[in-house]
């Protein structure tokens, strides 16, 4: 089937989505109808791109994405829905609504799938993004099937870039915590006060100590990196936010 692109309807199918402990139908119209959505579309749960670079960036620009108009951002794979509820809580993927594509129908009818019996796969999704406004495709990025699976064009940015040209995008901020320190808890309520998101590395759960002087070469608590620089503790963290 050729692959459907701008200005056709997406396909009318299904998914069987868990609710709890229940499983329940989702139909096309539920996720698309009357809403401007973002679909990204990949080749499988917990595989190395997917995970390292295609669900994060998108939870981390969801908010830019939906302040200029995205109401839903939805990642959809053929696996079935106890896999994507797992995989969506290990991404820790809050903004993102997870789609189990298990059947293959929606892919079928997107035109996008592929044979990678050769990996053991069986049949799954080529990796694309679109934009659709109430159940059409506006805008369309397919990847190319180069060598090595690249992430060049169904990316979060391509896509932030696509809807809002000149939206900012939000800072990266990484924050080393250990359990417990009060100074680590008084860092994350600077942070969220300046409605920066960030990601948090718990000593000794996420990264060991030793990590953790090689990269600051400090032994105290919290560490902050923003946008790839160090700022330090908490009062060099409270320092360069009042700035």
């Amino acid at each position: 089937m050729t692959a459907l692109d701008a200005g056709q309807a997406v396909p009318d199918v299904t998914f069987k989505v868990r609710a709890d402990t229940d499983w329940v139908d989702v139909t096309s119209d539920d996720l698309f109808k009357g809403k401007t959505v973002v679909v990204f579309a990949l080749p499988g749960a917990y595989t190395p791109t997917c995970s390292s670079t295609h669900v994060p960036r998108y939870n981390k620009l969801a908010g830019a994405l939906k302040a200029h108009g995205v109401d839903d951002i939805i990642c959809l794979s053929v696996n079935d829905g106890f896999v994507m509820d797992e995989w969506k809580e290990h991404q820790r993927a809050e903004h993102i609504r997870f789609i189990p594509d298990g059947n293959v129908e929606f892919t079928r009818g997107m035109g996008m799938e592929i044979d990678l019996s050769v990996v053991g796969f069986g049949e799954r999704s080529k990796r694309y993004s679109m934009l659709v406004k109430d159940g059409v495709i506006e805008k369309l990025f397919l990847e190319t099937a180069a060598p090595g699976a690249p992430l060049e064009a169904s990316d979060a940015d391509t896509m932030l870039a696509y809807i809002a040209p000149n939206a900012p995008k939000p800072a990266d901020v990484a924050i080393l915590t250990k359990k417990g320190c009060p100074f680590c808890a008084k860092a994350k309520t600077l942070l969220k006060d300046a409605q920066m998101d960030y990601d948090e590395l718990v000593l000794n759960q996420d990264i060991p100590e030793s990590s953790i002087r090689a990269l600051t070469g400090q032994s105290t608590f919290p560490q902050v990196f923003i946008d790839g620089k160090h700022i330090g503790g908490c009062d060099d963290l409270e320092a360069h936010l009042a700035k």
